[in-house]
This record gives C-alpha cells, sequence and structure tokens, in this order.
C-alpha cells in the first residue's frame, strides 16, 4: 500500500509544470522580450557614467554601456528622463516583524501583540521597503516571532507577497538571562526576545536555527546585563569562538551586535563577520576590525529615532550624548578604514524610510558616492552575494532601481525613488 502511494503521489509531482512550482516569481526565462532602460546616467556599484543603456533579459542584466547600439529585437524600451539608474539598494540591518518604538514600545511589541498582527503589519513593510528601492534585506532577529522571517521569505519567494529578497537570522542568541522582555516577576517564566543558551548548548543553538532557515546567525554580544544595568559582554571569549565555529562549520556567517569595546574585540577574535551599532568602538578596536576585514554595520538611524522619541529637536536642541558617542565613533570607523555594511535597525523606525541611514552616513563625514557603494555593492560582498546583486553588470540579476537626480551630489535622491525592478520584473513605475 505504502509503494502504491508513493508511486501515486511521484507521478502527481512529476506532472506539476515548473510555471506551477516556481509560481508568482519574478522575472522570466532566456526567451523573455527584453527590456531597454534609458536613464540620464548609470551608477554601476562602483562609479558614475552619463548616457548609458542597460538591457535586461530573462531576469538579468544582459548588457550594460554606453547608449547607441540598436535595440534588441521585441524589446520594450522604458525612458528614464533625468534620473540615475542604480542597483537596488541593500538594507543590511532589518527587523521587518517591529515597528515603529513610538507607536508602541518594543517590550509591548514582544510581550503582548499576536504574532498574526505581526506578521500582518510585516507583510506591508517588506512592500513598503521594496517600493523604496531596497530590493535586498538582511534581517537580524524577529524579536519573539519565532520562525516567522522563515515563512515570510519563502512568502516572497513564492510570489505570495511583495518584498525584497530576504536573509533571515530568525531567533537571535542572547546569554541567559541578559534579554528582554523585562519587569516580570521573577517567579515567571517570560519568552524572551531572542533564544537563550550558554556553553555547549551553543552548538545545538546554531545548528538547530541554521536547520531552520536562518541564513546569518545573529548574536548578541553584549548587553544591559551589568548589576545596575550597564552594558556588559555577556558571552566569554570562548563561548563566542564556539558560536563562531560551529555556524561557520555549517557555511553561516555570524553577525554580532555589541556597543562595548570587550564585547567587539571577542566577537572580532572569535570569527565574526559584522558587528551591529558598535557605538563604543575604539581606535584600538576598530584597528583590529580593519586587519581581520570585519565589517561595521552602525545602525546610525535608530539611535538618532530613539532621541527624538524621548523630545529631541534636531536642529533645534543640542544632539544628546548617545547621538554624539554614535558620531564619533562612526568616524574612528571611517578613519580605521572599516567596511562599512549600510544597515540602519529599521523598525525602530518606519520601514520605507530605510534612506534616512544613507542621510546620516554623509552627514557624518562618508563621501555620498562612498555610501551609494556601502548600500549596493559592498553590501552585496558582505552578504557573500556580489556574484548576484549590487553591481549594473551583465549575468548579475536585474535588481535596478531609478532615483530622481544623481544622488553622488546628493545623497537624499535616494528617497525619490520612481522605478523599481526586481529580478528583471518591474516592481515600481515611474
Amino acid at each position: 500500500m505504502r509503494r502504491a502511494l508513493f508511486a501515486v503521489l511521484t507521478i502527481l509531482l512529476a506532472s506539476v509544470t515548473p510555471f506551477a512550482q516556481g509560481r508568482g516569481r519574478a522575472g522570466g526565462g532566456a526567451d523573455t522580450p527584453p527590456i531597454v532602460l534609458n536613464p540620464a546616467r548609470v551608477f554601476d556599484g562602483e562609479a558614475m557614467h552619463d548616457g548609458w543603456t542597460v538591457v535586461v533579459r530573462g531576469g538579468r542584466i544582459e548588457s550594460a554601456g554606453p547608449a547607441g547600439a540598436a535595440a534588441p529585437a521585441g524589446a520594450t524600451t522604458i525612458d528614464l528622463p533625468g534620473m540615475t539608474l542604480m542597483p537596488g539598494m541593500i538594507e543590511a540591518h532589518s527587523h521587518v516583524l517591529l515597528h515603529p518604538y513610538n507607536e508602541t514600545p518594543w517590550n509591548d511589541q514582544v510581550a503582548h501583540e499576536l504574532l498574526g498582527v505581526r506578521i500582518a503589519r510585516a507583510t506591508n513593510h517588506l512592500r513598503d521597503t521594496l517600493n523604496a528601492g531596497f530590493t535586498t534585506i538582511r534581517d537580524l532577529g524577529t524579536e519573539g516571532a519565532g520562525y516567522a522571517d522563515v515563512g515570510l521569505k519563502q512568502a516572497v519567494n513564492q510570489g505570495i507577497i511583495p518584498g525584497p529578497r530576504m536573509l533571515v537570522a530568525t531567533l537571535a542568541i542572547v546569554a541567559t538571562g541578559t534579554y528582554a522582555p523585562k519587569g516580570y516577576p521573577a517567579e515567571w517564566s517570560v519568552p524572551q526576545g531572542a533564544q537563550e543558551a550558554d556553553g555547549d548548548a551553543l552548538i545545538r543553538v546554531v545548528r538547530d536555527q541554521a536547520g531552520k532557515g536562518a541564513d546569518w546567525i545573529k548574536v548578541y554580544g553584549d548587553y544591559r546585563a551589568g548589576p545596575n544595568g550597564q552594558t556588559m559582554p555577556t558571552f566569554s571569549q570562548e563561548e563566542m569562538t564556539r558560536i563562531v565555529d560551529t555556524a561557520r562549520s555549517i557555511g553561516r556567517p555570524v553577525a554580532v551586535h555589541s556597543s562595548t569595546p570587550e564585547g567587539m574585540r571577542r566577537a572580532v577574535v572569535a570569527g565574526a563577520e559584522t558587528i551591529e551599532h558598535g557605538d563604543g568602538g575604539t581606535a584600538e578596536v576598530f584597528a583590529l576590525m580593519k586587519q581581520k576585514g570585519v565589517a561595521l554595520c552602525p545602525t546610525l538611524a535608530a539611535g538618532h529615532a530613539t532621541s527624538q522619541y524621548s523630545g529631541w529637536k534636531p536642529g533645534e536642541q543640542p544632539e544628546p550624548q548617545g547621538v554624539q558617542r554614535k558620531r564619533a565613533s562612526f568616524k574612528l570607523a571611517l578613519d580605521a578604514g572599516v567596511t562599512i555594511a549600510a544597515g540602519s535597525d529599521v523598525g525602530v523606525f518606519a520601514h520605507g524610510d530605510e534612506a534616512r541611514e544613507l542621510e546620516l552616513m554623509v552627514a557624518y563625514g562618508m563621501p555620498a558616492i562612498d555610501t551609494l557603494k556601502s548600500t549596493t555593492s559592498v553590501n552585496a560582498k558582505v552578504m557573500h552575494m556580489e556574484t548576484q546583486i549590487g553591481r549594473v553588470a551583465p549575468g548579475l540579476f536585474a535588481d535596478l532601481i531609478a532615483v530622481a537626480g544623481d544622488p553622488t551630489k546628493d545623497i537624499s535622491a535616494t528617497r525619490k525613488v520612481s522605478f523599481v525592478m526586481k529580478n528583471g520584473a518591474v516592481v515600481k513605475k515611474p
């Protein structure tokens, strides 16, 4: 009976058409009619080029170069006058299952919002992010929403909902007793916003998260765990190394939340690939990051937003100490030549507003063209996706956007996204 049932299932699965198997996915095969894009200029992920034309076919970039050649037969032409065509932007630190803290505090989102409500919000967040020109995100933790990010990624890939390409980190890992929500009686066992583990259990947790869909392993290398709430390292050097070694053995890179010099140092020594935040980074720590090739994801916009939730009015009042500290650490990282991965911690503030991170990067001293590289070709390399996205070059996925004006002269042009293409399919028309 089992053999007969297996035979029937095999026949049914074999009969499913390729269209049904990939239903809703953007792009097409090599025989898809080409699309010719005619912008005023093209930022290819490294440099700006005036008068270039880009040809897209079958979900990939077929050619990119000076205009003049005749359009391929049967091509659709899209003119983008006055606009800059560039790679779809990449957000390196997102939380699609969070929404702005001035709407609902983090503690209440994690402890009181139904999972279904959080997922419903996240579908809107993904759509808004894609329409804002961010065609790939690295989502660094569901903050109490389990493996919902894995399901959202599958829903995007299957064309059920619109959204960017997603790299997900699932639960994230914290040391026992160090995370949140807090404020409940000590005898209560309160579900946490990340997965607790210590010592040898870290090996199992890393493998478990990877097995359930984590593309990256996210670790909280320090947190407000001191006796008076001070931020302190939470994992020993041995534990951090155990995490990274285990993740690396199964092909998962590690991102470490850290804002103390010692927490950052332990993560870098262990072999983490990105440090998230880095608020308290010193010249010595950033020099070590540069030496080891570890990228910094500065999340400038998060603190800038939460300071305003607390009453700060930019331009009218002096910068709060936290903002000054972030500005100073970012400058130290730039001076040290650390690779900067553009990531904003969006979710703290509204999804679709990720460009505010790019504006702050420029305001804090990073040249506009380097900032554009950070959110395109640099982020693609940090994500291990440089052969797929992040540049306007033949053979790469046709994840392309067009913005009004020249963002190398005015980074705020990245807010003026008029055209979005993901995997060769037009998502937003000019």
